[in-house]
């Protein structure tokens, strides 16, 4: 199930975004998330815009993701191009626990309820989620820069 994260969802958010730090840098990909991201200040932000999301099952959560439709700013500039120029929904920060298959796909069916164009970036260094963003069919775009005007790759996909 997926649904709205909340306050008392904190600390099993917070492991989940620890432990993917701890694989990403393993997978040689240490400085997209370094040591601290997204901090608890900022999970909480996006919980108070109704924009994080939790994945649970009956053991307990095994996701997390932040979801919303509208503009994204880092999104504006663009070295390349989107493929449409319309109203998307923007996926950001997905992590799952170790071992827990699936999550990205079942990340993207819940979006596609809400709008079906989505955008989504990652770093360059991200191997694996760059090769699940393309086996999911989204169409690389381009480099965008993000707030600490760091790089990332742009992709999107129209269902």
């Amino acid at each position: 199930m997926i649904r709205p994260a909340n306050n008392q969802d904190l600390s099993e958010i917070l492991v989940i975004y620890q432990a993917a730090r701890e694989q990403m840098k393993s997978q040689g990909n240490p400085t997209q998330w370094g040591a601290s991201y997204p901090s608890e200040e900022l999970l909480k932000e996006d919980m108070q815009k109704q924009q994080l999301y939790v994945m649970e099952d009956e053991n307990g959560l095994y996701g997390v993701f932040v979801f919303a439709v509208g503009i994204d700013s880092t999104y504006l500039k663009i070295e390349g191009s989107w493929h449409l120029d319309k109203e998307y929904g923007v996926i950001h920060r997905v992590a799952g626990k170790k071992g827990k298959n699936g999550i990205l796909t079942e990340c993207l069916t819940f979006c596609e309820t809400k709008i079906n164009y989505l955008r989504v970036d990652t770093h360059k260094d991200n191997t694996k989620m760059r090769y699940l963003i393309e086996k999911q069919g989204f169409s690389y775009c381009g480099i965008i820069y993000v707030e600490d005007g760091s790089p990332r790759l742009a992709y999107d996909r129209i269902k």
